[in-house]
């Protein structure tokens, strides 16, 4: 029997700085894929680029491999999980909050699909994301504001442009044409996006939310729900959980700590809506990474 790779292969260890702690933060990565030992969630899209070898996803409701040469676009808020990735394999991408996302203009049905499970596959790429998608990474990583928006403008056109060519959508292990409608994001929507990514710890509703933008609050979760697919409830919960997730793993604070530092106004909201999301309580999800961290 051949030896298994599994050993051979780095671990991804989420933690308070990464993607998981911060989800209204733009981060670019580059480098070897690392094996996740469980599932993970995000409250960004994702967008990764293989550039050599191959890495396989669990998605929420399919199963996805990615190799060299191929772009693929996914909503992080579903839980997920790199559990193959060949030992050469090297990829580069970003984690895109929703606030960057709608900033961008796309085919009307793009954002609907993403937030329902798809993922949104190219293999039109070519020299120039070789150079680009490592370039963009040590641009954001270099500490010159200047290089890191250059960066950050080049990628949203580089994703813009995967819908003006031939794409591929997955869900539920099946290939699919792609729609072909196109239209622009509303500046209400990036507005709702903003106002949330600076406040989801603190105490606001859906009230507070269509305020900020100048709307009447069900006009303004009508609009969210229409350009997003979820409601604006379920998206600022998202935020809070992705980060009570990362407090989860790597501080020794209390459940009812965790919840209250997260943004929600009880324990009990706290365990129904981690529950909904992990499958789990927060303490078991606690030991069982705790315990998968050691092997």
């Amino acid at each position: 029997m051949a030896k298994s790779k599994i050993g051979e292969n780095a671990f991804y260890q989420p933690g308070a700085s990464s993607i998981e702690g911060m989800p209204t933060t733009l981060q670019f990565f580059h480098g070897h894929p690392r094996i996740m030992l469980r599932p993970h969630w995000h409250a960004q899209v994702e967008v990764n680029y293989i550039m050599r070898g191959h890495v396989h996803y669990r998605m929420g409701g399919h199963e996805l491999t990615l190799s060299a040469g191929q772009i693929g676009l996914f909503w992080g808020g579903q839980p997920h999980q790199m559990n193959e990735s060949s030992r050469d394999s090297i990829y580069a991408g970003a984690h895109l909050p929703l606030v960057h996302f709608f900033r961008m203009r796309l085919p009307a049905a793009v954002s609907a699909m993403l937030m329902g499970g798809t993922t949104m596959l190219t293999s039109q790429t070519d020299a120039a994301d070789r150079e680009n998608f490592p370039r963009w990474f040590h641009y954001v990583t270099s500490g010159e504001e200047a290089k890191a928006q250059h960066a950050v403008e080049e990628l949203l056109l580089r994703i813009q442009r995967i819908f003006m060519e031939p794409y591929e959508t997955v869900s539920s292990g099946k290939l699919d044409g792609a729609a072909t409608e196109t239209g622009a994001p509303s500046p209400a929507v990036v507005k709702i996006c903003d106002f949330i990514a600076a406040n989801f710890l603190e105490e606001v509703d859906a009230t507070d939310i269509a305020d900020a933008a100048g709307l009447h609050p069900k006009y303004a979760m009508n609009l969210f729900r229409k350009s997003t697919g979820m409601t604006l409830i379920k998206y600022l919960t998202l935020l809070r959980l992705s980060h009570a997730q990362a407090k989860l793993m790597h501080s020794g604070d209390s459940i009812l700590q965790v919840a209250m530092d997260s943004g929600f106004g009880s324990v009990s909201a706290f365990n129904k809506a981690f529950r909904s999301t992990a499958g789990m309580p927060p303490s078991d999800f606690r030991r069982d990474t705790r315990a998968s961290a050691t092997v």
